[in-house]
């Protein structure tokens, strides 16, 4: 007998926490909705995979891809000093890749975004502006 496999759910955290920008090949990629400092993230597809090494050969190399594919108009786009790219997960189990874009001058300057203060979200439609400009950037038509 066949088992039906598991499908894919976002973390509720990150669904909480973050707004939907595109669905890539293999990532859901989405804005953390902090307005302090621009911050993706890429969420794989996949079921119950907490770290790197729980994918596929082939699907590591695609998350690698996406981050590439992202990351350098993301950093055109805002213009940053530098992008903070990371696989932490130590709140939420399920592998996602972070994307932050860092300035100097930003809130806590060179310190890390993680545990700094409290979030402050996006005003309405500042997101879906932003949004709009990083798929364009992204996927040029």
């Amino acid at each position: 007998m066949t088992t039906k496999p598991t499908p894919f759910e976002l973390h509720p955290r990150l669904a909480a926490d973050s707004l939907p920008v595109k669905t890539l090949g293999l990532c859901e990629l989405r804005l953390i909705n902090d307005s302090r400092w621009p911050w993706l993230i890429l969420v794989p597809r996949r079921p119950d995979t907490v770290e790197f090494h729980d994918m596929t050969g082939l699907d590591q190399t695609m998350l690698t891809f996406e981050l590439g594919l992202v990351s350098k108009p993301f950093k055109a786009l805002t213009g940053c000093d530098k992008l903070n790219i990371a696989m932490i997960g130590n709140m939420v189990p399920q592998l996602h890749a972070h994307i932050v874009a860092r300035s100097s001058g930003d809130a806590n300057w060179p310190g890390p975004v993680w545990g700094f203060g409290e979030a402050v979200a996006y005003e309405p439609g500042v997101a879906d502006a932003f949004i709009d400009d990083l798929v364009k950037a992204v996927f040029p038509l």
